[in-house]
């Protein structure tokens, strides 16, 4: 099926970069299918969609730490972002056919010698590698170097649009002035017990008064009246026979669990041949060198070369010389599947055993609750047997292992069947009259609910709250009282210019150098962005709840130095981000108007069997 132009600039997704190379073969999708559609006169190409798709969901696996099925990926829309991102690809392309602007040979063959992913041992460009990469990717030579062709060509267009780009003057000296800025403060807080004069008893009046005043305050909740039958995995696994023979395999399945053997933190430095191996190794001997350093010069982190904790077997040839080293020895070069290595003992990890009379105990409960939730599921269909043939949930009680009960539920309800979250999802979208249906919990349990009837939300009458009334309007007057006394002190600040006037008679804390980001414990949380709003000299009071008051006085106010060397690094960096950004705006909206005026036909059946085939 084909589609005419049409505006797909939502589609194009800036900065999703490849960062992986997954193989996916052009045999995959048959013969008969080459192509995906058109772009003005550039043909999409099968392979260059899948690789696409493939190289994002590379990206993702790495980001989340976990492998991105093409499902998941497409129920975030990420096929259609990646066909917006091909077809406007395509349609630069296209516009620079027109224009007849294409890169030379020279160029294409400059980004080959220098792409990492076709160098060799040595560090170089090797042939072998680059056709064993296009190989997996289904490409040609002559396919791949013509995408790399026209990648430079619009990296060139992109040049011509928006090369000449800058930030406007001063934007990234006032964001850094605005970042860098920084206050100087005193503050001291004021707790409920400086008050000296007692609180009055509060008249009838009062307290009819803060009633009214907080209805939320002495509101019931909305009460839900359900009756539920319900089964849980524990409820019945105290019946179930475990045989004895199942906990010994089990604990024999695990028995890498329970017995660990001495195991060693290690990290493992590899070297390209044994000669800069003991030469690397040698510098370390000598001093000149720490084994940190070296990893520092290999451009790695100690992250990249972290084993974890290994045992004598997995080392191989190396285990012998790790293990016998003392916390914090290297040693080698030693033999690795990467090659020469050093290997830097961290620490020893005793070995560990549990027997089985140990752990026989929590075995036998595990296979219980697996038989228990087994059994629990055996009980589905004639449970929705019986409700297709009119039972209620009494009847389920009668017949089944379900057990009846009703609860008020309330949302703040924790107990019981109400720890639960599904039942606690399934209480509050309950409806009246609707016929229950079985739930499941996430212990592999299983429970139905009936919606009786809703005590909707109301003011509880004054009798009846009169207790929790008085505490309201005590804590209210207990803090307006100390609010006084704190703004009263506040004013002795002012007068005398600091917290040491006479009858401030508080313990000052001083602070310096606070930037908007910093946070104050103590206080209340938006004390340091109330003080970036004062001037120098202002005294202010804070309410602080129930931790009590706080007088916060603002000493000073410091943009940053033009000429600290941080500052003006920070400046500049700024400087080259914003214009990237800019820059990077500016051709975003430039690929989008020429997607929007080129003619699109794209073919969703051919679409669609890229998607099936990778799915596969």
């Amino acid at each position: 099926m084909a589609s005419s132009t049409r505006k797909t600039g939502v589609w194009i997704v800036v900065g999703l970069l490849c960062l992986g190379m997954i193989s996916f073969g052009s045999s995959g999708f048959g013969t008969s299918i080459r192509s995906i559609g058109q772009v003005g006169d550039r043909d999409i190409s099968v392979q260059t969609y899948a690789n696409a798709l493939n190289d994002e969901l590379s990206r993702l696996g790495q980001q989340f730490g976990t492998p991105i099925s093409l499902e998941q990926a497409r129920a975030f829309g990420l096929d259609q972002m990646v066909l917006g991102q091909v077809a406007g690809d395509a349609a630069l392309s296209d516009m620079a056919d027109g224009m007849g602007l294409s890169i030379g040979d020279a160029a294409v063959a400059r980004d080959l010698r220098t792409n990492t992913l076709f160098q060799g041992l040595s560090g170089d460009f090797d042939r072998d590698t680059y056709r064993l990469r296009l190989e997996q990717r289904g490409l040609t030579e002559p396919q791949y170097e013509g995408q790399v062709r026209d990648a430079l060509t619009r990296r060139l267009m992109q040049i011509a649009v928006a090369g000449g780009l800058t930030a406007p003057p001063g934007l990234a000296d006032t964001i850094i002035g605005w970042e860098r800025e920084t206050r100087d403060l005193t503050w001291a807080s004021l707790t409920p017990d400086l008050l000296t004069t007692p609180l009055p008893e509060p008249t009838d009046a009062e307290l009819q008064a803060f009633y009214d005043a907080n209805p939320d305050q002495f509101t019931a909740p909305e009460v839900r009246n359900i009756t539920y039958a319900w089964l849980t995995p524990e409820m019945i696994q105290g019946s179930v026979t475990v045989d004895d023979q199942a906990v010994q395999d089990l604990y024999q399945e695990r028995i890498d669990e329970f017995v660990q053997p001495e195991r060693r933190l290690t990290e493992r430095l590899v070297f390209i041949d044994d000669a800069a191996a003991t030469a690397a190794k040698a510098r370390l001997d000598s001093g000149d060198v720490t084994f940190d350093a070296l990893v520092a010069e290999r451009g790695l982190d100690l992250t990249d070369i972290d084993l974890g904790d290994v045992a004598l077997a997995e080392l191989a040839d190396a285990g012998a010389a790790v293990f016998a080293a003392q916390p914090g020895d290297v040693v080698g070069p030693l033999p690795s599947p990467l090659g020469p290595a050093l290997f830097r003992m961290n620490a020893v990890l005793a070995a560990d055993e549990v027997t089985f009379d140990e752990a026989e105990g929590d075995l036998r409960t595990e296979l219980a609750n697996q038989r228990a939730r087994r059994i629990i599921g055996d009980n589905l269909e004639p449970v929705q047997d019986l409700l297709a043939g009119g039972a209620t949930l009494a009847d389920l009680a009668d017949r089944t292992d379900l057990e009846l009960g009703t609860i008020a539920w309330t949302p703040d309800m924790t107990d019981g069947i109400a720890a639960y979250d599904a039942f606690r999802a399934a209480a509050a979208a309950a409806v009246m009259g609707v016929d229950p249906v079985p739930n499941a919990f996430d212990d592999g349990g299983m429970f139905l609910i009936a919606l009786d009837s809703i005590t909707p939300p109301a003011l509880r009458p004054l009798a009846e709250v009169t207790d929790d009334v008085r505490a309201g309007w005590t804590t209210l007057t207990r803090q307006t009282a100390l609010l006084v006394e704190a703004e009263r002190r506040a004013e002795l600040i002012r007068a005398a210019g600091g917290f040491d006037a006479p009858g401030v008679d508080l313990i000052p804390t001083l602070e310096t150098g606070l930037t908007r980001a910093d946070i104050l414990p103590g206080t209340p949380p938006d004390t340091v962005s109330r003080a970036f709003t004062l001037m120098a000299g202002d005294v202010v009071v804070l309410d602080a709840g129930d931790a009590g008051a706080v007088i916060v006085q603002l000493n000073a106010v410091a943009a940053p130095d033009p000429a600290d060397p941080a500052v003006l690094a920070e400046t500049v960096a700024l400087q080259g981000e914003t214009t990237g950004a800019l820059a990077q705006d500016l051709y975003s909206a430039f690929s989008a108007a020429v997607l929007n005026g080129t003619t699109v036909d794209l073919d969703q059946v051919a679409i669609e069997a890229v998607l099936t085939s990778m799915q596969q």
